[in-house]
C-alpha cells in the first residue's frame, strides 16, 4: 500500500507565499518523477511544476518565475515553494507520484488534495 500525504495549504493574502509537502510511505521500490497538479472548477487537473528523480523540472508558463519545486529523495518527498502568489493561483492542488512497488510494475498515485486560496 501506497499513500501520498500532503500539507501545507492555507489561506494567504495576494503577493504571499505558502510552502506545500507532499511525503509517500508504503511499499515503495523506487519513485520517478514527483509532480503537482491543480483542478479549477468544471476542469481537469492541470500540470503546476514536476520534478524527476535527478532534478529536472517543468513548470506551467502561469508559475515560471514564482514557483520552485523541490525534492528530497531520503524522506520521500517533494515540496513546492509558492511565491508571489496571485488570486488565479486559488485550486486544489493535488501531489502526483510514479512509483514503482517492490517486483512490481510503474504506477501513478495521488495525494488527496490541498485547498491553495489566494484572496485579500
Amino acid at each position: 500500500q501506497v499513500q501520498l500525504v500532503e500539507s501545507g495549504g492555507g489561506l494567504v493574502q495576494p503577493g504571499g507565499s505558502l510552502r506545500l509537502s507532499c511525503a509517500a510511505s508504503g511499499s515503495i521500490f523506487s519513485i520517478y518523477t514527483m509532480g503537482w497538479y491543480l483542478r479549477a472548477p468544471g476542469k481537469q487537473r492541470e500540470l503546476v511544476a514536476a520534478i524527476s528523480s535527478g532534478g529536472m523540472t517543468n513548470y506551467a508558463d502561469s508559475v515560471k518565475g514564482r514557483f520552485t519545486i523541490s525534492r528530497d529523495n531520503a524522506k520521500n518527498t517533494v515540496y513546492l515553494q509558492m511565491n508571489s502568489l496571485k488570486a488565479e493561483d486559488t485550486a486544489v492542488y493535488y501531489c502526483k507520484a510514479e512509483i514503482r512497488p517492490p517486483g512490481g510494475y510503474i504506477d501513478d498515485y495521488w495525494g488527496q488534495g490541498t485547498q491553495v486560496t489566494v484572496s485579500s
